[in-house]
Formats: C-alpha cells, sequence, structure tokens
C-alpha cells in the first residue's frame, strides 16, 4: 500500500463498485484477511459477503461499506467520503441544478399533445363503437328485412 487508495465516484453504482474492486486491490488483503480486519475495527463483514459485494454492479449498504473501507485501510475522513457517495448515488445527484421553466414547457409540450390526441381518439372510437359503424353491412341488411317481415 504504498499509493493512496482510489478515490469513490459518485457518478453511478457500477463506478463506484468498480472503485471498490479496485480498492480491494489497492489494499492486498484476501476476503478472509478483510473480515478479520472488519471484526478487529468493530465491524462485521463476513468474507463471503464481501466476495458477493463485490461481484455485483448494486450498491450495498452503508454500513456495509464503511465495513469493507476501513478493512481495506482507509481511515476517518477518506472513509467518510465513500460512505458520502454511496448516499450520493442511493439517492440520487441533489446538486443538479433544476430545469429552467421554458426546458420543462417544452419537455411537456409533445406529451400533452400525445395524451390529446390519445383521448380524441378514444372517444371517437368509442362514439363509432356505440352508433354501430363497425358492424358488417350484411348483418344490418338481415336485420332490416327480418324487422320489415315481422312488421316492425
Amino acid at each position: 500500500m504504498t499509493t493512496a487508495p482510489p478515490t469513490p465516484p459518485d457518478t453511478d453504482a457500477a463506478a463506484f463498485m468498480a472503485a471498490l474492486r479496485r480498492l480491494k486491490a489497492w489494499s492486498g488483503l484476501s476476503y478472509r484477511q478483510l473480515d478479520r480486519r472488519a471484526t478487529a475495527a468493530g465491524h462485521t463483514l463476513p468474507y463471503s459477503t464481501a466476495a458477493t459485494m463485490l461481484g455485483r454492479e448494486r450498491l450495498p449498504r452503508e454500513e456495509l461499506v464503511v465495513a469493507f473501507v476501513t478493512a481495506c485501510g482507509v481511515r476517518d475522513d477518506e472513509a467518510e467520503a465513500w460512505a458520502d457517495a454511496r448516499t450520493t448515488i442511493a439517492c440520487g445527484h441533489v446538486d443538479a441544478p433544476p430545469p429552467r421553466n421554458d426546458e420543462t414547457k417544452r419537455s411537456w409540450r409533445p406529451r400533452w399533445a400525445f395524451v390529446a390526441a390519445a383521448a380524441l381518439a378514444t372517444a371517437l372510437l368509442g362514439g363509432a363503437a356505440s352508433s354501430g359503424a363497425f358492424t358488417d353491412d350484411q348483418e344490418i341488411q338481415e336485420t332490416r328485412q327480418t324487422q320489415t317481415s315481422l312488421g316492425l
């Protein structure tokens, strides 16, 4: 461990998990060694859990991240940075500026136009169906002949 440990990205879960794998490689420790070091630091990190965690692309629980980075040899502010990055990814980026009003209006206009067109089409088709516009012409003629022969 002569170089600095990898820093935690706060972009997405896949990048975060790749950085955790780099951190394990940086530490040079086996999963069982990580288990023992986490226990010595007062955390719980079974070696099988650590192995499973690094094999996935989704974010682990915060307590697992803290236990893992502590076991890898990351301390204090750096360990807190890992927990903060995990929280930022899990909660979404709160630093993103809200969209401007004119952008919001433009993005909703096509949606409202689609909704209005769909409602109009539904109303027209519903009216046509209830008026019998979609019935077979032959059926209409037979019905009329039957009504005529019965005197209706």
